[in-house]
């Protein structure tokens, strides 16, 4: 048995400490081979990644990086979390979202690993008078239950609170949030509704139901409209101060208005981002609650992303909710729904609805990951991209105060435009795909089956738009459908392998994903006569592209092709008429070539 001294084992005593500067110096030399002649600072910053809202990813943190004290977890500011225990007595709330109770949904979730039930009542989900039926079998002292009725809240509201007096349960062994949003309902549609009715059920919550919470402040609205995390922060934030205002402005305590709030989060599969704003959501409310007067840890729901959903190759999206899970349970969410792969599809069937739910018991119960109080606490770039995004989503508050508030910001169209200009450069980086989409825009497949699914309610429509990364790539893939439908064919591109594999292989696979992302079909084999193509892209290395593609362009002109790509950035090869490169834009060239080939 080996006893280690009292002062531990310092495993790396024996090397020297490596400093910033010597690091910075091997960066310069691994630039320089790549042609960038730079040092010292510039040569970190050509490894940094540029992000929405101003900020920036670097390529290496260190204790120099610092960031405000995060607290104690359970303790203000919240950064750490809003309870001392964190998730660790049984993992996060697992909240399944239902739109329609047919088939036993409900009760095969709730038997099947769901702990609480998030229900889309009235036009987009099911009817507030079969409110009884979709709860039928349902334990309502053990399973909180969460609305969402937009316009019809109130009565939805009434109607569940008539259902507990029915089954008998008791005023406080009721748990959930009747949902009430009238900011969130004007962001959808449009229709603003009086706050008079939200705040009487505030006002009867907080009497009368002490584990149940009356208002919900949905930053989904911001996110799915485009908007970046600091946006959705800001947003969600002025919309929690109006009504804080408006609460206690109707008799209630800050503490009894702070208690009725619970704000809802996208998840998203960047997990750093999203793990940071999850903590930085949290210190910011406790600011607001700070200065208020009080002293209140936010409620958090997360929500895996609808806007990172995919319709083509949907499976692909088990892997985005997966990442954007695990994010949201790190970063401290309380409750967390996973959205089922088809959701982009329609109703989702039963196994969709067991992946969902799923995915949070394999992480809860088999990765453990509830076990550790916020587990990226204490990495410096965490804390440093948790402050960072603090301080982008306070500036967009401010922005939105100074505007006259959450309500004027959406009246006057300020806040669309303000979404509307980050969606716009997000969507060159994704024509260009420098933001890829797997599934998609890379490694797409032309020849995969379609996923079919029954049609789900239509969501609440007139407001804030509703954007998606793959709009634009689904808009070429369905020109190609209808095409396919109408010959029997989709229509195809001859890809001109030229020299050795060695030569062509990167750029002819680089060639055939881009085509098929615009559901154009790549041709490799045989001659471009017998390839029912009407256009050809050259594939190979510069240095054959000297040596042949004026001559093989030639030849395939001569042969009927109407437009010849060259793989490979802009160079003088006579012949060529465009160019598919790293960083084109796809959509721009995809669109333009699918017009040429008379594809509408």
């Amino acid at each position: 048995m080996t006893v280690l001294p009292d002062d531990g084992l310092s495993l790396a005593a024996e090397f020297p400490d490596a400093t910033h500067e010597q690091w910075q110096h091997l960066v310069e030399g691994v630039l320089r081979k790549a042609g960038k002649d730079v040092s010292g600072t510039a040569a970190e910053d050509a490894l940094s990644t540029a992000l929405e809202d101003g900020m920036r990813s670097r390529p290496l943190y260190t204790a120099r990086d610092a960031a405000p004290d995060p607290g104690l977890p359970g303790f203000a500011p919240f950064v750490r979390g809003g309870r001392p225990e964190g998730n660790t007595a049984g993992g996060w709330d697992v909240r399944q979202r239902h739109t329609t109770a047919a088939d036993g949904v409900v009760l095969a979730d709730l038997e099947n690993g769901v702990t609480s039930l998030w229900l889309v009542l009235g036009d987009a989900g099911i009817p507030v008078s079969s409110l009884g039926d979709a709860l039928d079998g349902v334990y309502l002292d053990l399973a909180p239950v969460v609305l969402d009725a937009g316009a019809e809240t109130e009565a939805a509201a009434h109607a569940l609170l008539a259902l507990y007096d029915e089954r008998g349960i008791a005023k406080d062994a009721v748990r959930g949030n009747i949902g009430a949003d009238p900011l969130g309902h004007e962001a959808r549609t449009g229709t603003s509704l009086p706050f008079a009715p939200a705040a009487e059920l505030a006002r009867r919550c907080a009497e009368q139901y002490p584990g149940l919470r009356a208002l919900t402040v949905d930053a989904l609205p911001y996110h799915e409209a485009g908007g970046s995390a600091a946006q959705e922060l800001g947003a969600a934030l002025a919309t929690g101060v109006a009504y804080l205002r408006e609460l206690t402005g109707a008799g209630l305590t800050v503490e009894q208005a702070a208690a009725q709030l619970e704000f809802r989060y996208a998840a998203t599969a960047d997990q750093f981002l999203t793990i940071a704003k999850l903590r930085a959501a949290r210190r910011l409310w406790a600011r607001v609650t700070e200065v208020s007067g009080a002293s209140s840890a936010q409620t958090q729901h997360a929500v895996t992303s609808p806007v990172m959903m995919t319709r083509r190759d949907p499976w692909v999206n088990m892997l985005r909710t997966t990442v954007a899970t695990l994010a949201a349970g790190v970063g401290g969410a309380d409750s967390v729904t996973v959205l089922p792969f088809d959701h982009a599809l329609g109703l989702p069937d039963a196994f969709a609805r067991r992946i969902a739910r799923n995915t949070s018991t394999i992480l809860i119960e088999e990765s453990h990951l509830a076990r550790v109080i916020d587990p990226a606490g204490g990495s410096w770039y965490v804390e440093r991209l948790t402050d960072e995004l603090a301080h982008a989503g306070w500036d967009f508050f401010q922005r939105i105060e100074r505007a006259g508030g959450q309500a004027a910001a959406l009246r006057s169209g300020r806040l669309r435009d303000d979404l509307a200009a980050t969606w716009e450069a997000r969507t060159g980086k994704l024509a260009k795909r420098r933001e890829p989409v797997t599934g998609v825009s890379e490694f797409p497949h032309l020849a995969e089956q379609p996923v079919v699914r029954e049609p789900a309610p239509e969501p609440p429509s007139g407001g804030l738009p509703r954007v998606r990364r793959d709009e634009a790539f689904e808009a070429l893939r369905a020109r190609s459908d209808a095409h396919l439908a109408a010959t029997g064919a989709r229509p195809r591109i001859y890809l001109a392998a030229l020299g050795p594999a060695a030569a062509h292989t990167a750029r002819l696979t680089f060639a055939s994903n881009l085509f098929q992302a615009g559901g154009i079909e790549p041709v490799t084999e045989g001659t471009f006569e017998e390839s029912g193509a009407t256009e050809a892209c050259l594939c190979s290395s510069d240095a054959v592209y000297e040596e042949q593609a004026a001559e093989v362009a030639g030849r395939l002109k001569a042969a009927g092709a109407a437009h010849v790509f060259l793989a490979g950035r802009p160079g003088d090869h006579p012949g060529v008429d465009g160019h598919v490169f790293a960083g084109c834009d796809a959509v721009a060239v995809l669109s333009a070539t699918l017009d040429r080939m008379g594809v509408s």
